[in-house]
């Protein structure tokens, strides 16, 4: 699952960004409103963690923005109050749940998972990809549980595409990912591991396609 934690404390946003990630889940971690709408509009995300007290951009204010685009991703609030008032503005603005700092990270976990049955999504560590089953934790892709032999980084490529599921990932964006942000590399350096990785997956269904000019995207059939 892929969840954006929206926090301007930087060691709070990369704890709960650590805990989430050693559950298996991708994790995008911001620390300003503006930026955190843009990234939300842009790119979205399964589960938000919303910090109410940003800068450039209230957490209310990208919560709202977020359900003005039709949005339905499920969002927690994070707040240093506990004011009835504000608890009231941000469920009205169309939070899914609230908490008030400070709080424990098991609670943190547990309303996830609480929020992810309501939605009907999968808060687990695996992923189903048509007969393959992606493994978060270890990053193994499985076939009938055994482990497919597959290099680091069409494993780190594969995760991308794969947390963008039916929409074109550009070669930047798989760049920033399999490479780190910043890398000096070009952006051709992605297409070897784009074709490795398609040749592997066709036999079991998955394509990967190519939208000349703009990047790549998982098509998972029927899956």
């Amino acid at each position: 699952m892929r969840i954006a934690v929206i926090e301007d404390n930087v060691e709070l946003a990369h704890g709960i960004a650590y805990r989430l990630q050693d559950r298996g889940h991708s994790v995008d971690v911001l620390h300003d409103g503006e930026e955190a709408d843009l990234f939300l509009a842009r790119e979205g995300a399964d589960l938000v963690v919303l910090d109410i007290n940003l800068p450039g951009m209230s957490g209310l204010d990208v919560l709202r923005a977020l359900r003005r685009r039709g949005e339905g991703m499920p969002v927690i609030l994070l707040t240093a109050r506990s004011e009835t008032q504000e608890r009231v503005a941000g469920l009205d603005a169309g939070a899914d749940d609230y908490l008030t700092k400070p709080f424990e990270m098991d609670e943190l976990e547990a309303r996830l998972r609480a929020l992810s049955r309501r939605k009907n999504l999968e808060f687990s560590a695996q992923d189903h990809l048509g007969p393959l089953v992606f493994d978060r934790t270890s990053r193994q892709l499985m076939h009938d549980g055994a482990p497919l032999e597959i290099p680091r980084k069409e494993i780190a490529t594969l995760e991308c595409l794969f947390e963008r599921r039916g929409r074109i990932v550009s070669k930047a964006q798989l760049m920033a990912h399999v490479y780190g942000t910043g890398a000096e590399h070009d952006d051709s350096a992605i297409e070897p591991h784009v074709s490795r990785l398609r040749k592997r997956l066709e036999s079991y269904g998955i394509k990967i396609k190519t939208a000349r000019g703009l990047g790549y995207m998982l098509d998972i059939g029927g899956a």
